[in-house]
């Protein structure tokens, strides 16, 4: 049962969230970064993603920082008020996306982040596709489109109430695919957060 969520439930979710597969090629040579400044998370590879669970918990998504300064990650994402998330920032709310703060002059229209479509399994991460505004899922939907609609302060960072548009999967069936990372050790579910999976693979006809 637990090998049919990750392989099924956890890839479409993707395109519930709002940055789903899409058609659009990896090109790790990029103009955009080229000439970003040079810093650690400058060197993104499959290597820099790893058990979602391993990152810090903040609300009711992860939080991490490919440069060291989880600090400063941390204290953004905590922040009442908002704020700008430092280079080199990860957030990742489902183990198959994640969001990175590139340096400043990545992509103005994402204020630098750069976005990721990712397959996990037990073997590791697999980059699919990435990139800024371009990054698209199969309906044409840009996961720029769904984040640029938190309100200014918050730095394109989703949360119940910094103005995004609602997801259409609860806080349960979060915390199942989290805890259902292959990369993580095992985790056990909750009644509650299989019942949630089991809704999700559901709706989704898998």
């Amino acid at each position: 049962m637990r090998t049919r969520i990750l392989s099924s439930g956890m890839a479409l979710t993707l395109l519930l969230t709002g940055c789903g597969q899409n058609e659009v090629a990896n090109e790790t040579g990029s103009s955009a970064e080229s000439s970003a400044t040079a810093l650690p998370s400058e060197n993104i590879t499959e290597a820099s993603f790893g058990c979602i669970s391993e990152l810090t918990a903040v609300d009711r998504f992860f939080v991490g920082n490919l440069n060291g300064d989880i600090e400063a990650t941390i204290a953004v994402a905590q922040a009442e008020e908002g704020g700008v998330y430092p280079p080199g920032s990860v957030v990742q709310l489902v183990p198959t996306e994640v969001m990175v703060k590139r340096a400043p002059g990545f992509s103005a229209k994402t204020r630098d982040w750069e976005f990721f479509d990712l397959e996990v399994t037990a073997d590791g991460t697999k980059i699919l596709t990435r990139g800024a505004d371009e990054v698209v899922n199969r309906f044409g939907n840009s996961c720029l489109e769904c984040h640029e609609k938190a309100q200014p302060q918050f730095d394109l960072v989703c949360k119940t109430d910094h103005g995004c548009d609602p997801i259409p999967i609860n806080d349960v069936m979060i915390r199942g695919l989290q805890k259902t990372d292959p990369r993580c050790a095992p985790q056990e579910l909750t009644a509650e957060e299989k019942q949630g999976l089991e809704a999700l693979q559901a709706a989704l006809g898998t």
